[in-house]
Order: structure tokens, then C-alpha cells, then sequence
């Protein structure tokens, strides 16, 4: 079968085989023990394309499809906590089973094979019944990694961090954090990473959610430098990059590249809340994705809130994530030098193996019946398992 990769997801493009067809090598399948090692030479036009399955960097299973029961919802970031917070009396055992399920289903129906999702922990260090839920589905769902959300102060408090970094390293957590402007933000990443540190544990923020004068990231980068962690580490959002000065921007680039530092930009929530005004928002809740890729920083896209009190839209879609990010930042083609942000870049974010293409299991790979990367992203057909159209 004649078959598209695009070279972006290809290890070795140069030994893999094909000729140049675009922004992807174009040649005849070899398959080889369930695995494809190679593209012979090309014996007639290219009928569809190859990839890896993708990844959601950066979910809320937790809230997701809570829109029905939330009423008329709609304003900032602050109303949504504030809303989302209130809906927290439905959670039982069975709603968050219910709608986690729903959110993973539709999760992998869009070809994801891992799946990070952020749970609300709250205020006390024992875990919510949201972690619990979700520990018991990650045992059914390999892919399913877990990182726990609370307010960076709360990692400040010894017995809170003890606490909550034994709970996440037995049930192979991610210690996480809103960090969004508070006095305690310095002493609580110092405690954070203390703890990540101590417990072998991946980190990932929520961080600078909003436009204006923050400047979390820049602390989490220091300190990542000063401490020289070496665990994954995401970052979040990002948002308020688009108020820093391009002085400011290189500065902080550069910290997080030679930090190693992942971000992950949310254009679907981030867009809907961020630059509210009375009329028509004229400002873009996206963070400085070009300058940071610009600057060797990886990044990944992630489809962040699905039908919640903080976005009513949206879908647990990788695909539908990025054509966002293209649209409101201007990621111009060749597309397929953007695919990585939703699979090898954000599996390498993830702690995962970057599963490129080459000599991968035909179980780990994806068909789409487009011949152009711009079709493949803007989803104008469907994605099908590898296993079932090459084999």
C-alpha cells in the first residue's frame, strides 16, 4: 500500500525509505512482524496516512461533561473555579466514574493512546474521592497518567507535601500545582520540587493562566536550574507571555530551554476565558508558541476543559486542539512540523518513549485517508488503527 509519513514523526528519515512527497516521505509500506521498518519505493500515488497514536497532554477527567447540569455559563477564570467549585456536590462515586469513562472514550475514539488528566485535590492532604475514582480507571487504562491539582501554597506546608508525595508515588501520580499569584508561590515551588525530588515524581503546573503581569513561569525555571531536577517537568498555559516584553520572552525561553522545561499551550479554554471584555475580546489567550519553539523550548498542545464551567465546547481531540492553535497563533505550514506538539514532543513531556513511526508496532500507529498534512490536522476524516488498514 502506498502510504504518507510525515518526516517530523520519523526517527531516521533518511534510512527510513520513500522519496520526499511535501512534508512527508511517500513510498510502499514494508511491514514486517506487525512492525513498520520502512517505505520501499513508491508504485503508484499515495493513498493515505501514517502516524502515531496521539497524545492529550493536558486534561480535567475530574470536570468534564458537567455542562448540563451548570446552567448558563460564561466569564472569567475566577467564575469558572467559583462555578466548577459549587458543582463538586454531584461527585459521587458514580458521576465521576460516569463522566470520566465518557471523557476517555472519547479520548481514544480520537486516537489518543496516553492521556494525562489533572484531579482537584483540594485543601487536605488526604486524596479526594476524584483520585480515587480515576486510580481505579488508570488500572483499566494503561495510557492514563494522573497529576494532582492544588494551590502551589499548599505544597508550602511540610505535613502537606509529605502527604500528598507518598499518596502520588504509590499510586504513580504527577505532583502538580495551580500557580497563579500568590505570596506563598516561591516557598511553595521550593517545597514542590523538594518533594518531586524526594519521591521520584514528574512535575506539571498550571501556570501564569491569564493576561496581565505574572510571572510564575520564570520562578519554576529557576528553580528547576538552581535545583537541576531532571524529571519531566510541563508547564502549563503560559497565557500571560503574551504581556512580556521581547526581552522578557528570550529571557524566559532561554531559561526554560536549557532547563528542559515543556510548555503546553490550551487554546480552546484559554481563548474562551482569557481578555473578557464588555464587547468583542481583542486579545489572544494563547502563549508565545513560535517564540518558544523558536528558541528550543518544546512544546505540546492540549485540549485542556471539555463542556465544564470553564469551557462549554471542546472535545478530548488532539487534532481539533492544534487546528485552534494554527488558527489563533499562526502556525503556518509545513504542518507536520507541529505535529510532534501532539505526539512524540508530548510523549517525551509525559515521560513516554517519543514513539516515532519508524519500527513502530502497527498497534501504535494511525490511518488517515487524507495525502496533505493540513487535511490530517484539520480532521476531514477520521483516524483508524494501523493494525486494521496495513497488516
Amino acid at each position: 500500500m502506498n502510504v504518507l509519513v510525515p518526516q517530523t514523526l520519523v526517527a531516521a528519515p533518511a534510512s527510513f525509505g520513500g522519496t520526499v512527497h511535501d512534508d512527508c516521505l511517500h513510498g510502499s509500506a514494508v511491514i514486517e512482524n506487525g512492525r513498520l521498518i520502512g517505505l520501499a519505493p513508491p508504485t503508484g500515488a499515495p493513498e493515505r496516512m501514517v502516524l502515531p497514536r496521539l497524545v492529550e497532554p493536558h486534561c480535567h477527567l475530574d470536570k468534564c461533561h458537567t455542562i448540563h447540569r451548570l446552567g448558563q455559563v460564561g466569564g472569567n477564570l475566577h467564575e469558572a473555579i467559583a462555578r466548577q467549585h459549587a458543582d463538586k456536590n454531584h461527585w459521587d462515586e458514580d458521576d465521576l466514574r460516569h463522566r470520566a469513562a465518557k471523557g476517555l472514550a472519547e479520548a481514544h475514539s480520537n486516537g489518543c493512546i496516553l492521556i494525562r488528566s489533572h484531579v482537584d485535590w483540594g485543601n487536605e492532604p488526604a486524596p479526594p474521592l476524584a483520585w480515587s475514582v480515576l486510580v481505579e480507571l488508570a488500572e483499566d487504562h494503561s495510557g492514563l497518567q494522573l497529576a494532582a491539582l492544588t494551590g502551589i501554597e499548599l505544597w508550602s506546608y511540610p505535613e502537606f507535601a509529605q502527604t500528598v508525595g507518598d499518596v502520588l508515588r504509590l499510586t504513580d501520580g504527577v505532583a502538580g500545582a495551580f500557580v497563579y499569584d500568590d505570596p506563598r508561590t516561591h516557598a511553595g515551588l521550593k517545597a514542590i520540587f523538594a518533594t518531586a525530588q524526594s519521591h521520584d515524581l514528574m512535575l506539571d503546573f498550571h501556570v501564569d493562566e491569564g493576561l496581565g503581569d505574572l510571572n510564575g513561569l520564570e520562578m519554576i525555571a529557576d528553580i528547576a536550574l538552581d535545583t537541576g531536577f531532571d524529571r519531566p517537568i510541563l508547564c502549563g498555559h503560559c497565557v500571560s507571555l503574551m504581556d512580556r516584553s521581547p526581552d522578557d520572552v528570550t529571557r524566559i525561553a532561554d531559561k526554560l530551554a536549557r532547563a528542559g522545561i515543556t510548555v503546553c499551550a490550551l487554546p480552546v479554554t484559554n481563548l474562551y476565558l482569557q481578555g473578557r471584555t464588555d464587547g468583542t475580546p481583542d486579545r489572544r489567550g494563547i502563549t508565545r508558541l513560535r517564540e518558544l519553539r523558536a528558541a528550543g523550548v518544546p512544546v505540546v498542545i492540549g485540549s485542556d476543559n471539555v463542556a465544564d464551567a470553564f469551557c462549554p465546547l471542546g472535545a478530548h481531540d488532539p487534532r481539533a486542539a492544534l487546528a485552534l492553535a494554527c488558527v489563533t497563533a499562526h502556525l503556518d505550514s509545513p504542518l507536520a512540523d507541529w505535529l510532534p506538539a501532539i505526539t512524540t514532543d508530548a510523549a517525551t513531556a509525559l515521560g513516554a518513549p517519543p514513539g516515532t513511526v519508524d519500527g513502530a508496532a502497527l498497534t501504535d500507529l494511525l490511518t488517515c485517508n487524507v495525502t496533505h498534512t493540513a487535511d490530517l490536522v484539520s480532521g476531514r476524516a477520521p483516524l483508524r488503527p494501523a493494525s486494521e488498514d496495513l497488516a
